[in-house]
């Protein structure tokens, strides 16, 4: 079975969003009241009175700049939910989300967010930025759906949003050959 690896924002992306969003706005801290908001520092749900912000993320232009691909109009920015600052979290190695578990969100049922019955929506895209497609999924189904996607060849990176509110929750790269 092929395994595949749900990725948290980088540590280092964490502290630029932190000072300023990809919109260039300056996040402003507040306390979760019933907690629940997804977050992608750690792909956990926030507990009641945790520190977040709530921050634009560009994860397609981060991903873009470091592979030299040009996404052009598929460069989307959105809201996501993450810790503070990095006394709350820095990454997945820091929290104790799935993602700080080197196996958490790579099999079937093992996904972050995954809820029985919710909808996502799987976006394709090529090793040049564009997009070549995308599925709705009842969860669970998440596995599949990347085992279908990484069947074409073409396909660089996955990422996973929200159907509700379009958010986008978590990024999946292609498994290394092998």
């Amino acid at each position: 079975m092929t395994l595949f690896t749900a990725r948290a924002v980088e540590p280092a992306v964490l502290t630029e969003l932190r000072t300023a969003d990809d919109a260039g706005r300056r996040p402003v801290p507040y306390p979760t009241g019933d907690g629940g908001e997804p977050l992608r520092c750690c792909l956990r749900p926030a507990r009641p009175g945790e520190r977040l912000v709530l921050v634009s993320y560009a994860p397609l232009r981060r991903w873009a700049a470091a592979t030299g691909a040009r996404p052009g109009a598929y460069d989307e920015v959105g809201p996501v939910f993450v810790h503070a600052g990095p006394e709350d979290c820095d990454g997945p190695a820091d929290c104790d989300g799935p993602a700080a578990d080197p196996a958490a969100g790579q099999g079937p049922g093992a996904y972050p967010f995954e809820r029985e019955r919710v909808l996502r929506t799987v976006r394709r895209y090529g090793a040049d930025g564009r997009i070549l497609g995308g599925r709705l999924v009842q969860l669970p189904g998440l596995h599949g759906a990347f085992t279908d996607a990484f069947a074409d060849p073409a396909v660089a990176l996955v990422h996973v949003r929200a159907v509700e509110h379009g958010c986008f929750l978590f990024e999946v790269r292609r498994p290394p050959a092998g």
